[in-house]
């Protein structure tokens, strides 16, 4: 029985996706519920699972831009797997000297091919190979062990052979041919991801007017109170604390404070949400991903902490949801992570705001009159100039600023426990 496996339906206004990567060989065994590819739209990668055992047959080369419900491949259930092991068994029948003579040249060729995968196999488990954790999770969920992976890859050509005996009698080995030059350019279709987010990138410069404004944030507070509870807080909720969450936090605290910032344009109307959804950037092999923290405003640092990392995994692994991405009314980015010292983020629309964090610095500061080194953080805040004016834009950040400084103000909505005490 043939099973025909169609491009699914990645959202109502998804109509075109492309074939990111097939992750099993045209022509292998594929068993059931096994991710037989990733199918790339312009906001998620979504993986085409195997709905039945059999022989794969691919009608889409990855890359290729195809239509929802175009078939992607089929698979052969009546085709049966065979085991190497059992077709190596002797049938018990005598056969003519001449088909016993191919036999044995076949088990020779087969050890000296069995003594060349020991070979490479004890050379597999060396520690010249290197595993990232992704990549190791990957192999672990589908069994695979690091020389499946390299036998799956490389295969021993002509000039290989020639190399090596080239190098025992001490022969410069001959030009090899058809060697890529070093001056080669690749080539490689832009991603649906990568298309819809150049177009968004363009169309918020060309329809905005973007300005930024900038912040110094001392960090001593935050980094204090890290330091002091991050063995405690890993121990209960099985992850370090970050920095995000604090952001994350108090972002939620100002926006409810600075509702212009939470706003958004549509058409000759403001739309201002009585929710705050922040979303995450998160940069990941296949671009930049923005996954949605729903209701912000409602959780506290270990509730930020726990999404935000779960989160993150799901964008590196290709697994977010439409859903995790689709919304949100203010957007985060940390280019701290790379090293970054100051930068203007690009606005995330419809949204009309960003808020971009930078490195953490030692810097000479005055306080009271006096020079301390501090740990400082660059902060600044891209907006709309159309929607939020520079009283609300310059206020909001500086909100931020004081709420990361003094973290305890957080619990209290970003209120002064002196005045809260003074009932003032």
């Amino acid at each position: 029985m043939i099973v025909e496996l169609k491009i699914p339906s990645a959202g109502e206004s998804i109509t075109e996706v492309a074939i990111g990567s097939w992750m099993a060989e045209d022509g292998s065994w594929v068993e059931k519920d096994q991710e037989i590819a990733e199918v790339e739209t312009d906001k998620a990668t979504l993986p085409l699972i195997a709905p039945e055992s059999g022989r794969l047959k691919i009608m889409v080369k990855a890359g290729i831009k195809v239509s929802v419900g175009d078939l992607a491949c089929t698979i052969d259930t009546a085709d049966k797997k065979v085991d190497k092991a059992e077709a190596a068994k002797p049938t018990g029948k005598k056969g003519t000297a001449k088909e016993e003579g191919k036999v044995k040249e076949k088990a020779a060729a087969t050890a000296v091919t069995t003594v060349s995968a020991s070979a490479v196999k004890a050379a597999v488990k060396t520690p010249v190979i290197k595993v990232t954790p992704l990549a190791q999770r990957v192999m672990d969920q589908h069994s695979l062990e690091a020389e499946d992976v390299i036998n799956g890859l490389r295969k021993i050509t002509r000039q290989d052979v020639e190399k090596v005996i080239n190098n025992r009698i001490g022969r410069p080995a001959p030009a090899p041919e058809n060697l890529p030059s070093e001056r080669r350019i690749d080539k490689a279709p832009m991603s649906p991801l990568r298309r819809k987010l150049s177009k968004r990138l363009v169309a918020v410069k060309n329809e905005t007017a973007m300005l930024t404004t900038f912040n110094e944030v001392d960090m001593s507070a935050v980094l204090a109170l890290r330091k002091k509870n991050q063995a405690a807080f890993q121990e209960k909720y099985g992850l370090k604390l970050g920095l995000m969450s604090f952001f994350t936090r108090a972002c939620a605290e100002a926006l409810q404070l600075f509702p212009r910032v939470n706003s958004m344009i549509e058409e000759d109307d403001i739309l201002t949400p009585g929710f705050v959804d922040i979303a995450i950037a998160v940069q990941t092999d296949k671009g930049l991903m923005v996954p949605v923290i729903r209701n912000a405003n409602k959780l506290g640092i270990s509730g930020l902490e726990l999404i935000i990392a779960d989160l993150a995994q799901k964008a590196r692994e290709g697994k977010l949801s439409i859903e995790e991405m689709t919304g949100g009314t203010f957007t985060i980015t940390n280019g701290g992570v790379f090293g970054s010292m100051l930068s203007t983020p690009i606005l995330n629309p419809p949204q009309s705001a960003i808020l971009g964090m930078h490195n953490i610095v030692e810097r000479p500061v005055a306080v009271n009159g006096k020079i301390f080194i501090r740990p400082i953080m660059y902060v600044a805040l891209s907006y709309d100039h159309r929607l939020i004016d520079g009283r609300d834009s310059v206020s909001f950040l500086f909100k931020v600023k004081e709420l990361i400084e003094n973290p305890v103000k957080m619990v209290l909505e970003g209120a002064d426990p002196e005045k809260l005490l003074l009932d003032l």
